[in-house]
C-alpha cells in the first residue's frame, strides 16, 4: 500500500516535471523568435556576392581578378562595414569547379582554401560541383568552412536532402535566413555517373517549401535566396530551366526578400524595369533587378566582380541604400594613337594579399610543367566563346570534332556548344590551353545508326534553341532546316542512305542523355574509348601541327528555310 501510493507521488512528480520542462521549452521557443532588434533603432548591415568561380583562384595572364585580390577588397568593406557599427555576409552562387586547369587538377582545393581565408559564410550549389561524384564533392564540403546550400537536391526517391536547405545568421540583431537552390537542369547538363541516385526537384515549389518552413521555425527578419539557376530577362529563359527571374515572379510578394543569384554568368544591370544592360562597362553605376519586391543580383563570373548590397533595417522594414558592382582589377585596351595599344585598369589597381598569395602559390605552381608541355602550333585564332559557340558553328567546334572523328574512325561527329568553354589563340598551344577548352574530362565515345535513325537522333539534337549549352555542332553533315523539318542531308557530301549503318562520333556527356539528346549509352553498338576529350584534342595538336584555324572555318552546312 505505502508503496503503491509512493509509486503515485513518484509517476505525479514526473508528470509536474515533463509539464514544466515542456512549459519552459514552449516559453524558450516564443523567446528565441520574438525580435532581437529595437524599435526605431536602425541596423546596418552589407551582402557581398560573387558566382560562377570556375577555377579562378589565381589571377589571369594579364593580372585580372583572382582571390588574393579578391580578399583585400572584402577585407576593406568588413573593416569599414564594422566601423560603422554594421555586419557583412558573403555569399557565392556556386559553380566552384571547373575551368583552370591549375585548379582541375587539384579538384579545387586551392578555391575552396582561398575562399575560406576570404571568409565565404555560404554558397548555392552549381551544376557543375556534380562535375564530381558526391564523393569528391563531400571531400571539397570538408575543405570549406562554409555550408553548401540546396534545397532542392534530394537522394532519388525519398525526402532526404542531399546538402542543408539553409543556414541561419545574426547580423547584429537581425535574423538572415539564406536558403539555396540548384537549377533543375543539373540532371541534364552533368553527367548521369556523378548524379546517379539524385534528383534535382522544381525550384518553386521547394522554394515554397523551405520558406514556409523557416518562417514557422526561424521567425527571420530577412529572407535570401542564394541560387545557381540563371538570371534571363523578363523570364525569358528558352530551352533552360526557369531562372531567378520566374522564381521571385511565381512568390507571393514579400515572401522574398533578395536573391543572390548565378548560372547565367552575366552581370544583372538593369537599364530599365525588364532590361539589362547588356555591354555593361565595368565600375559605372549598375542598378540590380527588381521582381516583386524580390532584389535580384549576380556579379557575372569569375570573380571579376564583388557585388555589394548595403540595406538599412528599421522597424521591419530593409531598404536597399546602395548598390555595386567591383571591379577587381579588370582592364581595357587604350590606344596609343601610333598603331599600338596598352592596358589600363578600369578603376584603380587592387593590391594582392600577400599572405593569401603566398598559400595559393603551391598549388598554381604545382602540376605547370605537365601542362605547359607543348602540343603544337596554331596559326589564326580558334574561336571558343561562348556568345558564338552556343548562337553558331564555329572553326573550333570543327577542329574538336575533327580530333573525335580520327580517333574513332567515325563518319560524323556532333557536340554541343556548352562543352566547349574557350578560345585558342596563335602560338604555341599546350596542354593546359587544350584543357581550359575542355575541362570536363569527357570521354570520346562512338556509336552506330541507320540513316532513318540518324535523321530522329538529328531532329532532337538541332531542336536545341540557340544561346543554349545544348546548341548543336556537327562536323561532315550537310542539311537544310524548315522549321522542325530536315532534309536535303548529305554525309560527307553524299545523299544520306536510309538503311546505310553510320558511325558518330561523340562525348559520353551527351551519350548519356546530357543536355536532352538522346540516350545511345544503351545501344549494343555504344563503345567508350576511353580517351579523355582533352587527351585526343592535344594527340591531334601533336599529329597535324601546325594547325591553321582558317582550314576548320565551318561553310554554311545548315541551310535554314
Amino acid at each position: 500500500m505505502h508503496r503503491l501510493k509512493l509509486n503515485k507521488k513518484l509517476s505525479l512528480l514526473v508528470i509536474l516535471s515533463l509539464f514544466s520542462v515542456n512549459s519552459f521549452a514552449a516559453v524558450a521557443t516564443k523567446q528565441s523568435t520574438a525580435p532581437a532588434w529595437e524599435k526605431d533603432k536602425s541596423y546596418s548591415f552589407t551582402i557581398l556576392h560573387t558566382n560562377d568561380h570556375h577555377g579562378r583562384f589565381w589571377q589571369n595572364d594579364i593580372g585580372e581578378y583572382g582571390l588574393a585580390a579578391q580578399k583585400t577588397v572584402v577585407d576593406q568593406i568588413r573593416k569599414e562595414v564594422a566601423e560603422k557599427g554594421g555586419k557583412l555576409l558573403l555569399l557565392s552562387g556556386g559553380d566552384i569547379n571547373t575551368g583552370v586547369p591549375e585548379s582541375d587538377v587539384l579538384q579545387a582545393k586551392p578555391d575552396f582554401i582561398g575562399m575560406n581565408e576570404i571568409g565565404y559564410d555560404a554558397m548555392a550549389v552549381g551544376n557543375h560541383e556534380f562535375d564530381h561524384p558526391l564523393a569528391i564533392i563531400r571531400e571539397q564540403q570538408k575543405w570549406a568552412h562554409f555550408p553548401f546550400l540546396s534545397a532542392n537536391t534530394y537522394f532519388k526517391n525519398t525526402d532526404n536532402r542531399v546538402f542543408d536547405a539553409y543556414k541561419i545568421f545574426d547580423l547584429n540583431g537581425i535574423k538572415v535566413a539564406v536558403f539555396g537552390l540548384t537549377t533543375d537542369d543539373t540532371i541534364f547538363l552533368a553527367s548521369p555517373k556523378n548524379t546517379d541516385g539524385v534528383e534535382f526537384r522544381k525550384t518553386l515549389p521547394e522554394a515554397e517549401k523551405v520558406i514556409s518552413q523557416i518562417k514557422s521555425n526561424e521567425r527571420p527578419d530577412m529572407i535570401i535566396a542564394v541560387t545557381h539557376m540563371g538570371h534571363y530577362e523578363n523570364g525569358e529563359h528558352g530551352s533552360m530551366a526557369p531562372g531567378d527571374v520566374e522564381l521571385a515572379r511565381g512568390l507571393k510578394a514579400g515572401e522574398l526578400d533578395m536573391i543572390v543569384g548565378g548560372h547565367s554568368q552575366n552581370p544583372v544591370c538593369m537599364a530599365s524595369p525588364n532590361k539589362r544592360i547588356t555591354e555593361y562597362v565595368p565600375g559605372t553605376p549598375c542598378a540590380p533587378d527588381q521582381q516583386n519586391g524580390t532584389w535580384i543580383v549576380q556579379a557575372h563570373e569569375w570573380g571579376k566582380y564583388v557585388g555589394r548590397a548595403d540595406f538599412v533595417f528599421l522597424n521591419g522594414k530593409i531598404t536597399l541604400k546602395n548598390y555595386q558592382l567591383i571591379p577587381i582589377n579588370l582592364k581595357k585596351e587604350v590606344d596609343n594613337g601610333n598603331n599600338t595599344k596598352r592596358l589600363e585598369y578600369y578603376t584603380s589597381e587592387i593590391e594582392q594579399d600577400k599572405k593569401l598569395l603566398e598559400t595559393l602559390k603551391p598549388y598554381q605552381e604545382q602540376g605547370k610543367q605537365q601542362l605547359l608541355i607543348k602540343s603544337g602550333e596554331l596559326t589564326g585564332r580558334l574561336e571558343g566563346d561562348r556568345n558564338v559557340v552556343r548562337y553558331q558553328q564555329s572553326n573550333m567546334g570543327q577542329l574538336l570534332l575533327s580530333a573525335f572523328i580520327e580517333k574513332t574512325n567515325a563518319d560524323i561527329g556532333i557536340m554541343s556548344g556548352g562543352m566547349i568553354r574557350d578560345s585558342l589563340i596563335e602560338g604555341d598551344i599546350t596542354y593546359r590551353d587544350i584543357l581550359k577548352v575542355e575541362p570536363f574530362g569527357n570521354s570520346v565515345v562512338y556509336f552506330e545508326l541507320t540513316g532513318n535513325e540518324l535523321i530522329d537522333y538529328l531532329k532532337v539534337a538541332l531542336g536545341k534553341k540557340q544561346g543554349s549549352g545544348g546548341y548543336t555542332h556537327l562536323k561532315n553533315i550537310s542539311l537544310t532546316k524548315t522549321g522542325d523539318t530536315i532534309s536535303d542531308i548529305k554525309i560527307n557530301n553524299e545523299p544520306i542512305d536510309l538503311q546505310k549503318s553510320y558511325r558518330i562520333a561523340t562525348l559520353d556527356f551527351l551519350a548519356a542523355g546530357g543536355d536532352g539528346y538522346p540516350i545511345v549509352n544503351n545501344s549494343p553498338t555504344y563503345v567508350d574509348t576511353g580517351y579523355r576529350d582533352a587527351d585526343a584534342v592535344k594527340q591531334y595538336f601533336e599529329a597535324h601541327s601546325p594547325i591553321n584555324a582558317a582550314d576548320y572555318q565551318p561553310s554554311n552546312f545548315i541551310l535554314e528555310k
